[in-house]
Formats: C-alpha cells, sequence, structure tokens
C-alpha cells in the first residue's frame, strides 16, 4: 500500500495523449440498503460505497486492463494540473475485480484505507483514475459537490453498521477461509424476509442481501452435502453445504470452513 501526499505537477499533454476526458456532472447521493454517492457521464460513472469503488470507465478493455494489472492510482488534484495526494490500489490492501459484466470493483481490505481515499475526495478539486505508476487515465472525475455527497454516505453507512445487529442469527454458522484474500462470512436465512430477499450474508463485516435456492442451478445433481445456494444482490454465489458433523461453504473459487 502506498499513500502519497507529495505535490507533483501532471503534464497534460500525456493525460491528452491518453484520451481521458474530466467528467463534468453533478454528484448525487442514493440511499436504501446500499447507500452510495455516485457521479455519471455519457460513458462513464464512479460509485462510491460504504467500504469499496466501483468505477465504470469508457471501454470495457480498460476494465479489463485493471483486473489483469490487479492495481489502480487514485490521484487527487486540487486544479487541473497539480497532484496533492495519491493512494495505489493492489493485491496487498484491496480485492480488484469487474461486477455486473462491466466496473470494476475495488474493495477495501482496510476501512482506514479507505477513509483516507474518501477523506480526498471530498476535499480536493477533481480525482484521476490511472494505470499504477504511469500517467495514463483511464478517467478524470470533477469533485465539486462530493463532499455533500460523502457526508451523506458515511452518515448511511455509520447507520448500517449500528443496525447490523438485528439480523445477527445466535448460534448461526460462520466460515472462515480463502486465498490470498482471508474472509469471515456470516449467512443468515431471515425469519422476516425483505420480499424476495430472505437471506443476509456479511462477508467480512459488510452485509448484502440475498435469495435462497435451494435447487443446485436447474435440473444439475447436486453434489454431495449441498444444503442451499444464496445468491447476493451482487449477483454474487455462496453454495452451502452439511455432510455430517462437518459445514463448509463454497464461494468463489474457494472454501471456507465452519470456524465457530
Amino acid at each position: 500500500m502506498e499513500r502519497k501526499m507529495s505535490l507533483k505537477t501532471i503534464s497534460i499533454g500525456m493525460l491528452l495523449m491518453a484520451g481521458a476526458t474530466t467528467a463534468s456532472a453533478e454528484w448525487s447521493f442514493s440511499s436504501g440498503p446500499n447507500p452510495n454517492a455516485f457521479i455519471q457521464t455519457g460513458n462513464m460513472t464512479l460509485e462510491l460505497q460504504c467500504n469499496r469503488i466501483r468505477f465504470a470507465p469508457a471501454g470495457y478493455e480498460d476494465s479489463q486492463d485493471i483486473v489483469d494489472k490487479q492495481g489502480l492510482s487514485i490521484r487527487f488534484l486540487k486544479n487541473g494540473t497539480t497532484e496533492v495526494g495519491a493512494f495505489q490500489v493492489g493485491a496487498e490492501n484491496a480485492a480488484v475485480q469487474i461486477v455486473d459484466n462491466y466496473p470494476v470493483e475495488v474493495s477495501f481490505n482496510s476501512q482506514q484505507d479507505y477513509g483516507f481515499v474518501l477523506d480526498q475526495l471530498a476535499a480536493n478539486a477533481s480525482v484521476n483514475l490511472s494505470m499504477v505508476d504511469q500517467d495514463i487515465s483511464y478517467g478524470i472525475f470533477d469533485l465539486r459537490g462530493s463532499g455533500a455527497a460523502i457526508r451523506s454516505l458515511r452518515s448511511a453507512c455509520d447507520s448500517d453498521d449500528g443496525q447490523g445487529a438485528s439480523y445477527e442469527a445466535p448460534e448461526g454458522i460462520v466460515y472462515c477461509g480463502g486465498g490470498a484474500i482471508e474472509r469471515v462470512i456470516e449467512p443468515v436465512i431471515l425469519d422476516n424476509p425483505e420480499g424476495e430477499w430472505d437471506a443476509r450474508v456479511t462477508v467480512n463485516g459488510e452485509s448484502i442481501r440475498a435469495m435462497t435456492a435451494y435447487s443446485y442451478f436447474g435440473n444439475s445433481e447436486p453434489p454431495t452435502g449441498f444444503f442451499v445456494a444464496l445468491l447476493g444482490e451482487d449477483r454474487s454465489e455462496f453454495l452451502i453445504f452439511s455432510d455430517g458433523s462437518e459445514n463448509w461453504l463454497e464461494y468463489g473459487d474457494y472454501r471456507y470452513d465452519q470456524c465457530n
């Protein structure tokens, strides 16, 4: 992880060669189950959630490039030319993946790191999302009005954290494990469903709504021990298994075993 707070002048010529344009639009805030602050232009979107960023660049090839590099440079500008801080996203401090077929999602491992990013976004004039250690931009966004949207986001996220206990199930099963990124996953099937959302899954402290599916993806023969699939509102899939005294969960390419 690298946080830079030194003054630096960015070459305008380099940015123009990269084809980046500054997004001139209004920042907005949306409340609800997944509060977010966002700015949207004709071909780019930057969305801030409680512990992650979603960035839809102008082209899918840029999304693929960011994920292939597993890195993104978030550069904060006090005006059109002067960089006053930066955060280098990498595998050691965040998870970078493509979601919903297009946007890049950066999930921060540390809320302190994400707090730094939010502070800088709220305090500066624009942000340049670029290749790591290169002056090649994927997109530049105007930050005017971001301060108020980020304050609303933080207030909503703090409120959600305070209400999270209402979804906890006593004696519920907790699953731990993973690969390069360790996760603690707590699924709960709700007694009082929220419409089609009849479950909730908490991953490393962040909760999402989910729906249950007791069939194994249509007519496929379920593997031994399969109990239920939880389909998250962000299109994540959690497969829960129980075989005798052994309980485990599969998420992505990893298995998570009961750890409570």
